[in-house]
C-alpha cells in the first residue's frame, strides 16, 4: 500500500472537536499546525484494529436511531466505529480543508454480511477522488472493514468544501428517484442531536443546541445526516436482505425539534425511499437501496 499508514487510538469527544473548531477561529487559522491552505488529498491511510462490536453501544444506538435489538449491528453502525477515522483525518495537519464547515453530502453503505455482537472488527479509512464540484469541491471518505481477511462492510461518504464551484463541468452528485412520502409524521425532540452524539461521538455544535448552532450561521440546531440514513434504514429494516448496499443523498437540513415524513416504494432492484417536509413535501434525505 503506497502512502504513510498510522494506527488511530480510540479518543475524541470535545477535544477532537475543539481541534476540528480551530482552523475557522479568525487568528488561531493561520497558526503553523492549524491553518488549511487547500490543495492535495494526504497519501494517508488511517486504521482502527480490533474493534469489538459491544452489546451495550450496539442496543443505545439502536434505540436512538429506531433500531429493534439483535444479535447483529444495524446496517449503519459501523459509520460509527468508522467517525473517530474521519475526525482524524480532518484534523490532521496535512489535510487541506476544515473540519467544522464541510458538508456531508452522499454516503454510501454496502454490507457484505452482517456482523454479530461480540465480533472483532478493524476498520481502514482513505480520502480519494478530489474533484470539482457545482459549489466548490468534493471528496470521498472511504472506509473498509474487515473480519480477519474478511471485508464484511464498506462506506463512501461524499464531502463538499464549499466555495469556487464549478457550475458547467462540476460533479452533479448522484440521481436519486423522487418518492411521495406517506407514512405518518416522525416528531424529532430538540435533544436529539445530543442524544445521537452521545453514541456517535459526533459532537459538531451545529447538532447539540440553538446557540451553537447559530455560531455557525444556523437558525438553529440540526439532526445529524447519518441519524436520518439510520432512521430511514430502520424503517425498512425487515425487509432489506443480510447484503445489502444503501445510498442517500442528503439534501435540506432537518431542524430540531421538528416534523418528518417517510416514504418507500419498491424497484426493481430494491428500494427507492424519501425522508421530506410535512409542510412542503421538501426532500430531507432520497435514497435508494441494492445488491452489493
Amino acid at each position: 500500500m503506497a502512502g504513510d499508514v498510522r494506527v488511530v487510538q480510540p479518543g475524541g469527544g470535545t477535544a477532537t472537536m475543539l481541534k476540528a473548531a480551530l482552523p475557522v477561529v479568525p487568528g488561531v487559522n493561520q497558526l503553523p499546525g492549524v491553518r488549511k491552505a487547500g490543495g492535495d488529498l494526504p497519501d494517508l491511510t488511517l486504521r482502527r484494529e480490533g474493534v469489538r462490536v459491544e452489546r451495550g453501544q450496539v442496543d443505545r444506538y439502536a434505540a436512538v436511531c429506531g433500531f429493534p435489538s439483535k444479535d447483529v449491528a444495524p446496517v449503519p453502525y459501523l459509520h460509527m466505529l468508522a467517525f473517530p477515522l474521519h475526525m482524524a483525518l480532518m484534523t490532521d495537519p496535512s489535510f487541506p480543508f476544515p473540519a467544522i464547515g464541510t458538508v456531508h453530502l452522499e454516503n454510501a453503505i454496502t454490507q457484505h454480511r452482517p456482523v454479530a455482537v461480540g465480533e472483532t472488527v478493524s476498520l481502514e479509512l482513505r480520502a480519494r477522488n478530489l474533484r470539482a464540484s457545482t459549489k466548490g469541491r468534493a471528496f470521498d471518505m472511504a472506509v473498509t472493514a474487515t473480519v480477519g481477511d474478511e471485508v464484511v462492510w464498506e462506506s463512501v461518504s461524499t464531502y463538499l468544501r464549499l466555495g469556487g464551484g464549478d457550475k458547467e463541468h462540476g460533479d452533479p452528485g448522484t440521481s436519486f428517484p423522487a418518492v411521495e412520502a406517506t407514512a405518518p409524521e416522525w416528531r424529532l425532540p430538540g435533544d436529539l442531536g445530543r442524544r445521537y452524539a452521545a453514541v456517535s461521538g459526533d459532537h459538531n455544535p451545529i447538532h447539540l443546541y440553538p446557540l451553537t448552532a447559530k455560531a455557525f450561521g444556523f437558525p438553529r440546531h440540526i439532526a445529524h445526516g447519518m441519524w436520518t440514513k439510520a432512521r430511514c434504514i430502520a424503517a425498512l429494516e425487515n425487509r432489506l436482505p443480510d447484503a445489502v448496499r444503501v445510498e442517500v443523498g442528503f439534501k435540506k437540513p432537518v431542524f430540531l425539534p421538528g416534523k418528518v415524513r417517510f416514504g418507500a416504494e419498491r424497484t426493481d432492484a430494491g428500494w427507492a425511499f424519501a425522508l421530506t417536509s410535512p409542510r412542503s413535501s421538501a426532500p430531507h434525505l432520497l435514497g435508494r437501496t441494492t445488491s452489493p
